[in-house]
């Protein structure tokens, strides 16, 4: 019958682990990582009452496979189902023999298939803020295209919380991820600062891909919350905490040969106090566009047009009062002929004609001293045209034979001017249009010369493998002005950081400077920079560089600084600046059995700490444990909130899911 019973027996079986699953929006983390699929079990008296089903009486079972067990969990009674579950009644978890945890029943899951419903391993936090917490969870897993997680998050001071996040993955392109936090937040009395009152709030994170017929696709994305102090004091993401945004919204978007279809829904909300806030969005946003062919069969000159209605939404809202409605309807049409010039490789020159018509269902007033009043439902149309020539070249290049250098066999320097010309007529009634995004920021009459330098540096480099060397960008400088001839047009100019809306008009634009520095295939920098024209000295300036050694070291460094210049408007108060630096380290082992992340967010300027976090990991052959240390300084945001120091724990067991809370902590650690 291959049926019996066996005294004081021990015995081994295999499962097939849970897969590694991708960390949600919410932040629940991969259930296991490089975990051994073999159960080690024991008992008194072990009876197999099935193919593989086992009776266990006055014994447990573990993950661990060695001499001496690591962890067990010992029980009365044990009905082992390696195809289903088993089920343990009056069962201790016991670490290196030490009982550290009873309970009267355990389900766990011991699944072929990868994923089982089962609840997680919660993983234990303090907060300086919130006191002890403990945040544990509910795995559902529906069918093999979705699955549902359900959290509960009980916090000793703040109150109790609940998550919910559904995932669905149904090929095609059909997927989805949404994510739900309610909160019942009870009064916090802060003897170091303003607590907070009772209250209850809603967190919503999420987004979906769904193909529909027609050749359609639709989006959703969604990060709202009902409450921006809640959604700062319980964030452990620096980034999140101290964003002031919210946003929902979705589109639809199709393909018919030359044609294109965009329909877009969006909300934003920027929020400049707890009760105040600026909303802006479109409701909606559709445009239909004629892809760029051939104005006629074999012609070399391509004909595409662009039409679109949109109905934007611009106010703000205190106290949910609603002033300063700027929003408008608009239908722009903007049909474009481009002709490329490409004899020579070593210059082209791309120029096009287009014509634009807008139709606004609002307007502006204007005062008599011609500064801007109030907006009056008044029509307005605009129409101008643009003609652009965008040449590259000449091409200049120069090749180094370096055969005998351990570094590349050979050397590759290009040197390539850039200018691009537009020429726009003018542009009526321009005081009376309601500027609300870059189509609205036009400015006419006016002569736009770009010109800038590229110097590239490329490097054929030796293959590790035995392939072909390949040649790659090494190092590259560019350097970019535009020269207006109507002052205005320089402060509505987008593509520069500082261009929009700082000092005084003028004939030129800041000098953007772009270097790039691709030493090797572990190591690139970027640094960013804008020099002011008149008083030749730095605006801003920002540096990137990221490290990767072997998939084991990887580190991230990022440093921005805006100058203070006395006679620059924008730049000539000292409260708006910025000098700060964001360094992110991650180290670990190949098999991620052992890592340290160390993240902060310093402010040099005020000389201060925003953020430091400090995660650490181990994961031997059966478990694991996972730390993270954090502190967060709220006064570096411009919030009352006193600084806060947070601590969080968490096992991991193999065969068994952990759970990272809702509010980001211990995200980025494999466990």
């Amino acid at each position: 019958t291959r049926l019996g019973t066996f005294y004081s027996a021990s015995g081994i079986a295999n499962i097939q682990p849970p897969r590694r699953r991708a960390s949600g929006v919410g932040g629940f983390a991969p259930p296991v990582s490089n975990q051994p699929t073999d159960v080690y079990f024991f008992g008194e008296v072990v009876e197999k009452i099935g193919a593989k089903k086992y009776k266990i009486t006055n014994g447990g079972f573990s993950t661990c496979v060695q001499p001496t067990p690591r962890w067990d969990m010992h029980a009365d009674t044990i009905v082992l189902n390696l195809d289903h579950y088993t089920m343990l009644r009056n069962a201790v978890f016991n670490v290196k023999g030490v009982p550290m945890f009873y309970t009267p029943i355990v389900f766990y899951p011991t699944k072929e298939d990868g994923r089982a419903t089962g609840i997680l391993i919660p993983t234990y936090g303090v907060s300086s803020l919130h006191g002890q917490s403990i945040h544990n969870a509910f795995f559902w897993a529906i069918n093999r295209s979705q699955d549902a997680t359900f959290g509960h998050d009980w916090y000793s001071r703040a109150g109790q919380g609940v998550t919910g996040e559904y995932r669905y993955n149904f090929g095609g392109g059909s997927d989805g991820t949404v994510t739900t936090h309610f909160l019942d937040q009870k009064a916090i009395v802060n003897t170091n600062g303003p607590g907070s009152a009772a209250s209850r709030s809603y967190q919503v994170v999420g987004f979906a891909n769904q193909m529909l017929p027609g050749r359609l696709r639709a989006r959703f994305t969604a990060d709202y919350f009902s409450s921006l102090s809640v959604n700062q004091q319980f964030s452990t993401d620096v980034y999140a905490a101290s964003r002031n945004q919210r946003n929902f919204g979705g589109n639809v978007v199709g393909a018919w040969r030359t044609f294109s279809l965009n329909g877009t829904f969006d909300r934003r909300e920027f929020f400049s106090s707890l009760t105040d806030s600026w909303v802006q969005g479109s409701a909606p946003r559709i445009s239909l566009a004629r892809n760029e062919r051939p104005l006629f069969k074999n012609s070399p000159i391509y004909f595409s047009a662009n039409g679109e209605f949109v109905r934007i939404d611009r106010y703000t809202e205190s106290s949910g009062v609603k002033s300063n409605d700027t929003g408008v309807a608009r239908f722009d049409v903007t049909p474009t002929i481009r002709y490329p010039f490409k004899k020579w490789q070593w210059f082209t020159v791309n120029s096009s004609l287009s014509w634009r018509d807008t139709y606004y269902t609002r307007s502006l007033t204007v005062n008599s001293d011609g500064t801007q009043g109030p907006v009056i439902d008044d029509p307005l149309n605009r129409r101008y045209y643009e003609v652009s020539a965008n040449a590259i070249g000449p091409v200049f290049n120069r090749i180094f034979d370096t055969r005998d250098s351990g570094y590349a066999e050979r050397w590759k320097h290009s040197i390539e001017p850039v200018v691009n010309i537009q020429r726009r007529s003018a542009v009526d009634a321009f005081n009376k249009i309601i500027q609300n995004d870059g189509s609205d920021l036009v400015v006419g009459n006016t002569t736009n010369i770009r010109y800038g330098l590229n110097n590239r540096l490329y490097a054929k480099r030796r293959s590790q493998n035995g392939r072909p060397a390949m040649s790659q960008e090494v190092l590259a400088l560019e350097i970019l002005q535009t020269y207006y001839t109507s002052p205005s047009a320089s402060q509505y100019d987008t593509t520069f950081q500082t261009g929009y809306g700082v000092g005084k008009p003028s004939n030129f634009s800041p000098i953007q400077v772009n270097l790039r520095a691709t030493p090797t295939t572990a190591l690139n920098a970027t640094v960013r920079a804008e020099v002011d024209s008149k008083y030749k000295t730095l605006r801003t300036v920002g540096a990137n560089s990221t490290l990767n050694i072997s998939n084991r070291v990887q580190s991230t460094i990022g440093w921005t600084k805006r100058f203070y210049i006395p006679e620059l408007q924008g730049f000539n108060d000292r409260a708006y600046l910025d000098h700060s630096l964001n360094v992110q380290n991650n180290v670990h082992t190949a098999d991620n059995r052992i890592g340290v992340i160390h993240t902060f967010n310093y402010d040099i300027l005020h000389g201060g700490m925003l953020q430091q976090r400090v995660s650490a990991f181990y994961n031997a052959q059966c478990c694991g444990i996972a730390m993270e240390y954090q502190t967060y300084n709220y006064a570096g945001f411009g919030s009352a909130y006193p600084p806060v120091r947070r601590f969080f724990l968490s096992f991991t067991l193999a065969g068994l899911g952990n759970f990272s809370p809702f509010n980001g902590a211990m995200s980025g650690m494999p466990r």
